[in-house]
């Protein structure tokens, strides 16, 4: 037995077994059999192929044969013959059909190319077609044939061809199939038996007596099943008829109960698919019913579960309407005059008219404003401009479409971001496009006045940058590029980069903030709890985010975690998109490295993106295009990549390391051009600056260099000063420049957040746009560009040169330098990322005005006249200056801020002033306070100690040591130790504004909040006294002479930074030089101009409450006070009358023992009486502790007298007080005077009720009454008899 070939047999096993196939001689298990061509005339058989054969021998024809071709056609099975029955209608020949010979001859390909036989044509005769009066043949059209066939209810509608059938039978004179004439409708009929609501099976249609709608008949076994059927259909019908209503419904509810619920269900399909959905069925059911009227079995059916005793008294309508609720009424038929749209018999499918569709071409209504006053939906254009509501605008804009208020032309954000999800190509670039509209617009703030909320955080909330990251990943290049410009538009603000631009030719211009938002993350809930070495770094953190929460943080870094680099660079690589893409594509690479270095690194990580950009758009030779917009910047050199470098450059000094390479590197080219050129004059002003500092970097490295000779170098800068520097300051267009100098300053203007602008906390920016329109630091009238390039020059060669310095005195002295430096010196400028990289030029320009003064003052007796104001500015500038700029401050520390030759007071007479003043203070007020006669000698000293004091707080600030440094080596252009030209990040100014009081604070933080103050003095560090000395001096210095230097303290923040004296040390504030400081600090801030200023109720700077600080004061008096008279004042200020009363309540509550050892005289308190005891207290429990003190002795005059003398004001003005109170304050009144008449301490008695007024110079600091006036003399009265008529109805009651 032969075996079967398998799939895994070889070539040559196969060939084995054909091989024993053959040499077995067994028949194949299947032949191959050539069945005739019958549409070619061939007959089965062997006869018939040899007749055709003998035929053709006998017919010498041409025969061409092709090699490789079977001599005989493949055996097919022929397709049954073609027809038509529509040629007797076309354009034909007499004797031969075209369709036939085609239909005989085209069988198969290899008919054509096996023989190619030439066909004999001798005796077939030659016809013309027939002669007609028509150009071309006649068009069959519908209009024709739809008059002479009209379809019919019953068979539905047909299609053309079928049409076309049914003209053809009626020319022949046929019926056309599926047309049978309509009966006649007979509703009469069915009325005369059955009203409509008993109807069963009829529903008034006379096609029911034909025969049953169910059943066919077939399976009966009679002969003639179907008209046996229609016999028991109509036997049915007479049964019914001689039925009465109940009979039916009983009959109905009859079946319903014994029939299977299936087959019911089962009947009721058939029945609902045999009714008609013609109009004629829908006109004979009354308005507003139901459909279901005409089924009461139906009905019938749903009810029988849950009453069906009570269903024959009731009709069918009924019951259908207790279950359910009635239809609603259909709306009003639309007639056809009424529709825009006439519709035609000849038009395909359409000649049935459907209004609901022919709304949307109906005239929009005139839009109109709701009449509400709640917001409204924002629409915009496909320009971003917003839409007023009330505006109507014509439709062939575009702008209006079949989305929500149809009225209203425009798209909203939520149908903007429908659209740009859309299959649509158009659409989806359309809604991107206008998305990127909106965006340019609202990022200059044309939406503030109009909406509600910020536009960009409302897009960005709502998904946005997952919108346009994922429209970046299209396939389609418009919406690449319409994703892009968007992208450009959310990221990019054209005019911040323009204005860092115009600085960038500043000194130190290349430097800049990174643009990170300010908010802190907080700590994740899972790391809470775990040590440190458990918890996740930042990195992990960050890794573990959702890009959701990342962006809602940080729009860069959540685009830096969706791949965004990766995509950019595909299109830039793969795609080469257009030139405003790739300009577009290379400002979003830009403001992502102005975001942090670490988003500059990643855009340098990023593979094979810095490459395509250097390569083919920053090529080291190119064919300048014939075009000035070429098609493509495709190897063109582009500013825009170069910046790109310079920002990615600025980063680190290892990312430009990176970047620098021989091809990059350019030949510096640029020139100074003649100020006194009038054409080139705007021109020049522009250049002079860069060509400043590129002198200042000069000479700033010349004297390191093995060429430079000093002799030559010195004449060298007096050729240059009088040359070109002194001309350069008194020619008109430069002083025209200085004039702007107040009004450009963002110092002396607040411009920190320019009105009219929206800002995003998670998308900082600068706030530049409009910046032409409004003076500035950067706008091309302003004078700083050329003063701060001056100012550097100068600071370097007069440092060359000392005798050049004199020389440069009038640019200190002239008028718009001086009221500038007035204007800043009492400027407050916020902080912020909208301002700060202006502030830090401004801030050099300063410094550098500050560095020639220092030059000056005490060499030229008019600059040293103005030595105050610029000690003030120097004063108010060091906490202004922000991180980078530490190296400023230090300076300003080492050479200024200390200088003697600064405070002019101290050696021209001003303690000797200041003691004058306390002695006329002195003659008006007497007082024995400690501080009146030692201010002036305290002052004294303090001049004295001015370098010492330096020394102090540049102890104290040591820990800036590692910024100063960084700094320094950046502004002074040490290169090598640039580790990065992107500032740290805006965290808040380098020193705070409280800085002079920075050794207490110090201080206090290392010894008295941890050890509760109970070191001694010997047990603090070494330097602590000394520089608690120091500081008191200074704070002494500037609280006298420099008071507008320290107005940015609040006053209640200066009271807890003095508080330290006290709770850093039991008995530091007992040291003779601390104890008189402290006193002359006291009697400071406690005079009449400044007490009203204090408010305690605002907590302090880093404070929760002053009231905390102050529990903490009386637990440390208690503790380590001895009844120090300073220590004793210091606690009595916050009790003043107008603060709060829950620190009064602390004394003479809880620490009412206190008031032993509190024995501060009135003589001793610089504060008036008055603020004590005016106005009368109103607490009901402080007097009552008031009262209690005093009863039990705990407060007497001896031991506590200021206290003994504001209780008494208290308690008499309480208890003689004829104001209309509540009834428990009488009563308390009422028996706190009882007790006090019956007090058998006399003293006390006589002192509570004849209490008149406080007074200074007598026994007990107050004045009496001889006796009580009559008024209070009659209240004690009756108060008194009052309780005697009460005590009598007492006794006589018992």
């Amino acid at each position: 037995m032969l075996r079967r070939p398998k799939p895994t047999d070889s070539e040559a096993d196969v060939l084995r077994d054909q091989e024993k196939f053959l040499t077995s001689g067994a028949p194949s298990a299947a032949s191959v059999v050539r069945r005739p061509d019958k549409r070619r005339g061939e007959a089965g058989g062997e006869g018939g192929g040899e007749h055709n054969g003998k035929i053709d021998e006998e017919r010498q024809k041409d025969v061409v044969t092709i090699e490789d071709l079977p001599d005989e056609l493949p055996s097919l099975t022929p397709a049954p013959p073609k027809k038509s029955r529509f040629k007797t209608g076309c354009v034909t020949f007499e004797d031969e059909d075209a369709r036939e010979r085609l239909d005989k001859h085209d069988t198969h390909v290899s008919a054509v190319l096996s023989r190619i036989v030439e066909r004999d044509t001798s005796s077939t005769p030659i016809s013309l077609p027939a002669v007609t009066g028509m150009a071309f043949p006649k068009v069959m059209h519908r209009s024709e044939n739809s008059c002479q066939v009209q379809q019919s209810s019953a068979g539905g509608r047909k299609s053309i061809f079928a049409l076309q059938f049914a003209v053809q039978r009626l020319k022949e004179g046929k019926t056309p199939l599926h047309c049978a004439p309509k009966a006649p409708h007979t509703p009469e009929r069915t009325e005369q038996n059955l009203q409509p609501e008993s109807s069963m099976d009829t529903d008034d249609k006379p096609a029911a007596s034909s025969g049953p709608s169910l059943l066919s008949g077939k399976g009966l076994g009679v002969p003639d099943s179907s008209g046996e059927t229609i016999r028991i259909h109509r036997e049915n019908q007479e049964k019914l008829q001689a039925m009465s209503k109940s009979e039916i419904l009983q009959e109905q509810r009859r079946l319903l109960t014994q029939l299977d619920p299936t087959l019911v269900n089962f009947v009721r399909s058939r029945k609902a698919k045999s009714v008609p959905s013609s109009a004629s069925a829908s006109e004979k059911q009354p308005q507003g019913k139901s459909s279901r009227d005409n089924f009461p079995l139906e009905n019938l059916s749903r009810e029988s579960d849950s009453s069906i005793a009570s269903l024959p008294l009731q009709k069918p309508q009924e019951v259908e309407m207790e279950g359910e609720e009635v239809p609603p009424q259909p709306p009003p038929a639309v007639r056809e005059q009424d529709l825009l749209l006439k519709p035609q018999k000849t038009w395909v499918h359409m000649d049935k008219a459907e209004p609901e569709k022919l709304e949307w071409m109906k005239d929009l209504p005139a839009p109109r404003r709701k009449g509400t006053k709640k917001a409204m939906q924002a629409r915009f254009d496909f320009a971003g401009t917003l839409i007023p509501p009330t505006q109507d605008l014509p439709t062939h804009l575009g702008l209006h479409h079949h989305g929500e208020e149809p009225e209203r032309a425009g798209y909203s954000l939520q149908e903007l971001f429908l659209l740009s999800r859309s299959q649509l190509i158009q659409q989806r670039t359309l809604a991107i496009s206008t998305l990127a509209n909106i965006l340019s617009k609202a990022r200059t703030g044309e939406y503030l006045s109009v909406l509600k909320g910020s536009m960009v955080s409302t897009l960005l909330d709502a998904g946005l940058l997952f919108l346009l990251r994922f429209a970046l990943d299209d396939g389609v290049e418009g919406v690449m590029s319409a994703a892009v410009h968007a992208l450009k538009a959310l990221l990019v603000c054209e005019e911040d980069e323009e204005c860092l631009d115009c600085t960038f030719s500043w000194f130190r211009g290349l430097a800049s903030f990174p643009l990170l938002p300010s908010n802190q993350e907080e700590e994740e809930e899972e790391d809470a709890g775990l040590p440190e070495n458990m918890k996740f770094t930042a990195e992990e953190r960050e890794e573990r985010k959702k890009d959701h929460d990342v962006a809602s943080q940080d729009v860069v870094k959540g685009l830096l975690k969706m791949k965004l680099l990766q995509r950019l660079r595909y299109i830039l690589e793969v795609v080469r998109p257009s030139p405003p893409v790739v300009q577009n594509i290379l400002q979003i690479l830009t403001r992502i490295a102005r975001h942090s270095s670490s988003s500059a690194t990643v855009v340098l990580n990023c593979p094979r993106l810095m490459k395509t950009v250097l390569s083919e758009f920053l090529p080291s030779s190119w064919t300048t295009p014939s075009s000035p917009l070429p098609q493509s910047v495709y190897g063109l050199p582009l500013a825009s990549a170069m910046k790109l470098l310079r920002v990615l450059a600025t980063s680190g000094r290892h990312a430009c390391a990176r970047l620098l390479q021989a091809s990059l590197l350019g030949h510096l080219k640029g020139f100074v051009k003649s100020l006194d050129n009038p054409v080139q004059q705007e021109s020049s002003l522009a250049v002079i600056p860069a060509y400043l500092t590129y002198l200042e970097a000069y000479y700033h490295q010349l004297s390191r260099q093995s060429c430079f000779k000093p002799v030559d170098t010195l004449q060298e800068l007096e050729r240059l000063t009088s040359e070109v520097l002194l001309p350069l300051l008194s020619h008109h267009a430069v002083q025209r420049l200085m004039k702007n100098l107040k009004s450009s300053s963002v110092v002396c203007n607040d411009q920190s957040s320019p009105p009219g602008l929206e800002l995003t906390p998670s998308l900082p920016g600068l706030a530049c746009p409009g910046w032409r329109d409004r003076p500035g630091l950067v706008a091309p009238s302003s004078p700083f560009p050329l003063l701060t390039g001056l100012g550097l020059l100068l600071e370097t060669i007069t440092g060359i040169h000392k005798g050049l310095s004199c020389k440069f005195a009038a640019l200190l002295l002239s008028e718009p330098v001086v009221g500038y430096l007035r204007c800043c010196s009492q400027a407050t400028p916020t902080l912020s990322h909208t301002g700060a990289w202006l502030l830090r030029h401004e801030h050099h320009l300063l410094y550098l005005l500050l560095q020639l003064a220092h030059r000056l003052v005490s060499i030229d007796p008019e600059v040293a006249k103005h030595a105050s104001l610029y000690h003030q500015v120097a004063l108010v500038l060091l906490p202004w200056l922000l991180p980078g700029s530490e190296y400023l401050g230090h300076e300003l520390l080492s050479t200024i801020i200390f200088s003697k030759d600064f405070i002019s007071e101290g050696h021209s007479g001003g303690p000797e002033a200041v003691e004058l003043g306390e002695l006329k203070l002195q003659e008006e007020t007497p007082s024995s306070s400690p501080s009146l006669q030692t201010v002036g000698a305290l002052l004294r000293e303090a001049c004295v100690q001015l370098p010492s004091i330096r020394g102090s707080f540049l102890t104290q600030l040591a820990y800036l040591e590692p910024s100063v440094l960084t700094s320094r080596d950046a502004l002074l252009g040490r290169s090598p130790w640039i580790r990065s030209h992107l500032l740290p990040e805006l965290t808040g100014p380098t020193v705070p504004s409280d800085w002079p009081y920075l050794p207490l604070v110090s201080l206090y933080e290392r010894t008295g909040s941890s050890d509760g103050g109970g070191l001694g003095v010997e047990e603090l560090p070494q330097w602590a006294l000394h520089a608690v000395t120091h500081c008191l001096q200074w704070l002494l210095l500037l609280e006298v002479w420099r008071e507008e230097a320290l107005k940015v303290i609040p006053p209640v923040a200066k009271l807890a930074r003095l508080s330290c004296v006290f709770l850093c040390s039991s008995d530091l504030f007992l040291e003779t030089p601390v104890q008189k400081l402290t006193w002359g600090l006291f009697r400071l801030l406690t005079r009449r101009s400044r007490l009203d200023s204090l408010d305690l109720d605002v907590p302090p700077p880093g404070l929760a409450s002053f009231q905390d600080l102050y529990t903490a004061l009386l637990t440390q008096y208690e503790a380590v006070s001895f009844g120090d008279r300073l220590f004793g004042s210091w606690l009595l200020l916050p009790l003043q009358r107008r603060y709060s009363a829950t620190m009064r309540l602390a004394v003479f509550g809880e620490h009412v023992g206190m008031l032993r050892s509190l024995g501060v005289t009135l003589e001793q308190l610089s504060i008036p009486i008055e603020r004590f005891t005016s106005p009368p207290e109103d607490s009901l429990p402080l007097l009552n502790l008031y009262f209690r003190s005093l009863v039990t002795g705990t407060l007497k005059p001896r031991w506590c007298p200021l206290l003994y003398v504001v209780t008494l004001s208290h308690v008499n003005s309480f208890i003689f007080s004829q104001d209309a109170a509540a009834q428990a304050v009488e009563a308390a009144r009422q028996s706190m005077l009882r007790k006090i008449y019956y007090l058998t301490d006399e003293v006390l008695r006589n002192h509570l009720l004849l209490f008149r007024l406080p007074q200074l110079n007598s026994e007990f600091g107050f004045d009496m009454f001889e006796q009580l006036p009559p008024i209070r003399a009659k209240r004690l009265e009756s108060i008194l008899r009052l309780q005697i008529g009460s005590d009598d109805k007492g006794d006589r009651g018992q």
